[in-house]
């Protein structure tokens, strides 16, 4: 390519059809918004110099794009006049932050093309540049053309004109070539083609469009290449059709993984982030949703009806029927079913967090375990514990969150409760129902109940005339009778 670069992004658009207080570009698929994954595709090619026009809602547009690019320049068009006057409010803003465009290849790209890939742009700039053109415009053939502006061709192929359906004679309808809207220019042409685009028309709008037929009067050269994968090129105006983009993306970021060695049972139900990484061998089952940074390494079983968020996952672990949200899964670890893992949740190698079992902020050690109905909150549980079943770890007293200890290769029994803050010593153990909120020191055995009292014919008394009660009258007199004989 040029020895230099510039990408222009249009995104200032309100979207009204998405109807919604979320600016269009915001909107997410794949785990980033539609901005987002196209900003990731231009930063692959490294730019001289990119600029993102912003209007609606930029006070949240902006530093959404400066956190993929900080240095981008944010240009801002107040009133929306088209893209050509969106353009020249970009090379204002470039002109302004001392870094004018002198020359080399301007691409023009839109913040709502999330599937846009940055080979495709590096392919267009190198042909845009080997044609010697001043305009190029990436196109696609397609079956159904209806509401794209069609390329019009001389007989030799050369690009006569961008024809909008509307202004569109029946056989220019006929023409399946469209145009993306993704254009590349000559920097010395379009800095001075850019002052003559007029808005004589309808809308009173500047059309950027409008530069082929100042090329073609320049007797310049304009090309228009056709893209193979058309989808790319592809925006969303309101939700459907972001649906429509969402399930395309996911279809191709699962069979990337499924060609690097990724098994996956049911791609129509698997749904992965375009920021996840994964190793070989890992086997996702039905209902998995891996989202966000999540990693999972080789040999690791996921699903099904898992969904990991920002989640670490070790190599050989295994995850089932489990919702986790920043949480770290040690290699060889068990996790589920119905298990909830919530942020600040590290679990060691070997341990298990098990059914009906929820953590916060916990640190569950090298080959622990939490197996059943219990929750662990802002506790640290040592190598080698067996917490019992149906166990509270009470960390709030109304005001304060407090830590539980509970040390290494202890034993703690069912229905416990410990109040915080507390520690178990290293090989302790508890009774079972015992409530904690002393210290317990290593190896000492902590029970908190009084000796157990039978009150004899308690029902009889308190619940007479129900079931109750009678069953206790029957079983009472047929143990009497069994005495007798």
């Amino acid at each position: 390519m040029a020895d230099q670069l510039t990408v222009i992004v249009l995104a200032a658009g309100g979207g009204t059809r998405m109807k919604s207080k979320t600016m269009k570009v915001l909107h997410r698929i794949g785990g980033r918004s539609m901005i987002g994954h196209v900003l990731g595709a231009v930063g692959g090619l490294g730019p001289t110099r990119v600029c993102a026009v912003v209007g609606h809602q930029r006070e949240q547009v902006g530093p959404h794009i400066l956190e993929s690019l900080p240095d981008a320049v944010l240009a801002v068009q107040e009133e929306q006049l088209g893209t050509g006057h969106a353009v020249r409010v970009a090379l204002d803003a470039l002109a302004e932050e001392g870094r004018a465009i002198d020359g080399g290849t301007v691409l023009i790209a839109y913040g709502d093309t999330p599937l846009l890939e940055g080979a495709t742009l590096r392919w267009f700039a190198a042909e845009h540049e080997a044609a010697q053109a001043a305009v190029s415009i990436l196109s696609g053939v397609v079956e159904e053309p209806r509401g794209y502006g069609r390329i019009v061709r001389d007989s030799e192929g050369d690009v006569l004109a961008i024809v909008e359906e509307k202004d569109a004679t029946d056989e220019q309808r006929q023409i399946r070539e469209i145009n993306s809207g993704i254009l590349a220019f000559d920097a010395g042409f379009l800095v001075d083609a850019i002052g003559r685009v007029g808005n004589d028309n309808a809308k009173g709008e500047y059309y950027l469009t409008d530069t082929v037929q100042i090329a073609r009067d320049s007797g310049l050269t304009v090309t228009a290449f056709p893209v193979d994968d058309v989808w790319q090129t592809e925006g969303a105006n309101d939700r459907a059709q972001l649906a429509v983009l969402g399930r395309e993306l996911n279809r191709r970021i699962v069979t990337r993984w499924m060609k690097d060695g990724v098994t996956v049972l049911d791609p129509e139900t698997t749904w992965i982030d375009a920021d996840v990484v994964l190793a070989a061998d890992v086997t996702l089952l039905p209902g998995t949703q891996l989202l966000g940074t999540t990693v999972v390494a080789e040999d690791a079983v996921i699903g099904p009806d898992t969904t990991l968020e920002d989640c670490e996952v070790g190599e050989g672990a295994r995850v089932v029927r489990t919702h986790g949200q920043q949480a770290v899964i040690g290699a060889g670890a068990n996790v589920g079913p119905f298990s909830y893992l919530r942020p600040g949740t590290t679990l060691g190698a070997g341990g298990k967090i098990g059914a009906f079992v929820e953590t916060k902020n916990a640190q569950i050690g090298d080959g622990a375990k939490v197996p059943h109905l219990s929750y662990v909150g802002d506790a640290e549980i040592g190598e080698g514990t067996n917490i019992g079943a149906g166990t509270i770890f009470a960390n709030y007293d109304g005001v304060d969150k407090h830590r539980t200890k509970v040390g290494k290769h202890a034993r703690t029994a069912s229905n416990n409760t410990f109040v915080a803050p507390v520690t178990i010593g290293d090989g302790a153990a508890t009774g079972a129902g015992t409530v904690v909120r002393k210290d317990v020191p290593p190896g000492a055995l902590a029970v908190s109940m009084g000796q157990q009292r039978n009150l004899e014919g308690w029902a009889q008394r308190k619940r007479a005339g129900t079931a109750q009660a009678a069953a206790a009258e029957a079983a009472t007199a047929a143990t009497a009778e069994g005495d007798d004989r």
